[in-house]
């Protein structure tokens, strides 16, 4: 089977920029979650919320559009030319600008669209801007992306919620095995810090509220949680064949072993309570790998921080493990939701703990709910050789993506050492 590796790793996250800062970030406990600035759009919206750096659109791009493009098209493009530069892939020199896809994913730039539609209420026909559509499509990402770096090859968008980029990287990994491309620029992009759109959720009842100290707030499978933290950020991974990666003569972080899809169909937005759709997606990535249970040394889950969702992943995980399974993590605690994009930063995660040999802990997470008793990695990483990691991520709508990671396949691994903080 051919192989699939990662070479490349973009991320822009509230806890930072790049893998090392990120995963650090995750062994330390060094928290992205803070209360809105003064001047920010959610301040009175949100109470405590995950931001990401500020970017300015002028180092990215130029002229008059330069006004209307969203921040999820900024992160986007920011954290795929950081993959690329890590992959060390100039597209023409390194590879077939036809051979090279882009797979995108979110849920495009709503916050351009609410600007938009709040323009042309106050001020009519003439404040809506000619540069609307290439603001708010959810495809733009993954189009400018293209367009930036020379991409030529196949290019798609996935809209699966929290599930999107974890199966972006899944369909990465499947245009690999196909023979369509060499290498796949894929992950996600999300940009959800704007009032409707943090309202509609707190109105819902569905985030962390009344949290003195804002880094507390995020405490998946917690006794004391009462919802998960909005968080904006953007990953994006290169996928590279492992033998095109061995003659380029670059080192993998880790495989894409395989992957597994499900859907709940139970319910919009709540998750099935047996778990067993999730669980069935667990198996899938199993056997689509080729892997027993017992081979999963680690387990990074979605682990939101709500009530019901942290249950139904703890019986979907004894259905499939029993109840002596993995070590269990949710890097949330620290980095938030970042919906979508959270699948292509803990599949990162994985790759890291599997080459660090080291698992990121679940922080804050004082006192386990009885009801997820798990081997959950708490009060510190956990030092131990791993083959395997698995990063679970479950949608709106039902939609569960679960990715299996294994050791790198490239002759040339990459150089990793333990956080001095470990």
């Amino acid at each position: 089977m051919t192989g699939v590796s990662i070479t490349g790793i973009g991320l822009v996250t509230p806890v930072g920029r790049g893998p090392d800062a990120v995963f650090d970030a995750m062994l330390t406990g060094r928290s992205g979650i803070t209360r809105p600035a003064e001047d920010h759009p959610v301040l009175g919206s949100l109470e405590v919320a995950g931001f990401a750096e500020a970017i300015d659109p002028k180092s990215l791009f130029s002229g008059p559009e330069v006004r209307t493009i969203d921040r999820v098209t900024l992160l986007a493009v920011l954290t795929a030319g950081d993959a690329l530069a890590d992959a060390g892939i100039e597209v023409g020199r390194d590879v077939d600008p036809y051979r090279i896809a882009v797979i995108g994913a979110g849920v495009g730039g709503m916050a351009t669209l609410e600007h938009q539609v709040t323009q042309r209420v106050a001020r009519g026909r003439a404040a809506v801007s000619p540069y609307l559509l290439p603001g708010i499509l959810p495809n733009m990402a993954a189009a400018r992306i293209a367009i930036r770096y020379g991409i030529r090859g196949y290019s798609s968008t996935i809209a699966t919620a929290c599930a999107a980029g974890a199966q972006a990287i899944a369909e990465g990994m499947r245009l690999i095995r196909s023979g369509d491309a060499d290498v796949v620029v894929c992950g996600c992009s999300e940009a959800p810090l704007f009032p409707t759109f943090a309202e509609t959720f707190d109105n819902a009842r569905a985030l962390a509220r009344g949290w003195e100290d804002p880094a507390q707030a995020s405490r998946p499978f917690d006794s004391r949680r009462n919802g998960f933290v909005l968080s904006e950020g953007a990953g994006y991974l290169v996928l590279e064949r492992t033998g095109h990666a061995d003659a380029r003569g670059v080192a993998g972080y880790a495989d894409v072993a395989g992957w597994g899809g499900t859907t709940d169909a139970h319910h919009p937005t709540t998750p099935r309570p047996d778990g067993a759709s999730a669980a069935e997606c667990v198996r899938r990535a199993l056997a689509s790998a080729g892997i027993a249970p017992g081979d999963v040394g680690y387990l990074n889950a979605h682990g939101t921080s709500t009530k019901l969702g942290d249950v139904a992943e703890t019986i979907a995980t004894h259905e499939v493990f029993g109840h002596s399974g993995p070590p269990v993590s949710s890097t949330k605690s620290v980095t938030g939701h970042l919906l979508g994009a959270s699948g292509v930063v803990e599949a990162a995660a994985c790759a890291l703990a599997i080459g660090r040999e080291t698992l990121p802990p679940t922080h804050n997470l004082d006192d386990p709910d009885p009801a997820c008793e798990l081997d959950h990695v708490r009060k510190g990483p956990r030092q131990v050789r791993i083959d395997y990691a698995l990063s679970n991520s479950f949608g709106f709508g039902g939609q569960n993506i679960s990715l299996l990671l294994g050791r790198a396949g490239t002759r040339n691994t990459r150089s990793h050492e333990r956080s001095a903080t470990v």
